[in-house]
């Protein structure tokens, strides 16, 4: 049996987001899910995708929403591809493993030929000007 999520503080900032309450970058958006730039990249182009669904865990989420949320990440790796043809794909579940917001997200992070991405360093927050070109870069063919 996998360990609760924490309980959250308040609001859930990935709903926040999903609902358009809360500002992000947003590269995607459909009926069941939401990509957007991470503001702490570990990379350029750092993604994370969420389902609109809320649930910490993937096996939180209905068949349906995983399905969606799958096919979401699927197109947006495609997308990543278009900076950087390496990249991860990331999903942390339980505190344990890394996870800080308790809504299920993959990240997809393009890879440049940098070290490993996910060291212990403090990450420079996304700057506005290079969101709005990435947001260029990453829209949808």
């Amino acid at each position: 049996m996998p360990a609760p999520a924490p309980p959250p503080d308040g609001p859930c900032v990935f709903c926040e987001i999903a609902a358009k309450r809360s500002p992000a970058w947003i590269v995607h958006e459909d009926g069941a899910t939401v990509a957007f730039l991470d503001i702490f990249p570990f990379t350029r182009g750092h993604l994370l995708v969420i389902p609109r669904e809320h649930g910490a865990r993937l096996t939180d989420l209905t068949p349906e929403a995983q399905r969606a949320l799958i096919r979401s990440v699927a197109e947006l790796c495609g997308r990543v591809e278009r900076l950087a043809p390496d990249y991860n794909v990331a999903l942390n579940a339980g505190a344990a493993a890394g996870q800080i917001v308790f809504h299920v997200h993959f990240h997809v992070i393009p890879r440049y030929g940098e070290a490993n991405p996910f060291r212990a360093t403090t990450r420079a927050p996304l700057e506005a000007g290079d969101a709005r070109k990435l947001l260029v870069e990453l829209a949808r063919p």
